[in-house]
């Protein structure tokens, strides 16, 4: 279960102040990609993919 605000020690507070401050300074196209990174379907996904090109199974556009 997650812990309160009161629950957290002065560390915890001051990375989660660093964690907003560095996401509010990110453009939109990286917040995209960090949303991608997060959901395990697309990061499976891209694996999956990756390991079908690396293995020769890839589809030529041509026939997409």
């Amino acid at each position: 279960m997650a812990k309160t605000l009161k629950e957290m020690d002065r560390a915890e507070l001051i990375n989660l102040e660093r964690l907003a401050h560095i996401l509010k300074g990110l453009s939109i196209r990286e917040f995209e990609t960090l949303e991608i990174l997060l959901d395990e379907n697309s990061t499976n996904a891209i694996n999956r993919s990756i390991k079908e090109l690396n293995a020769g199974e890839r589809i030529p556009i041509d026939e997409w």
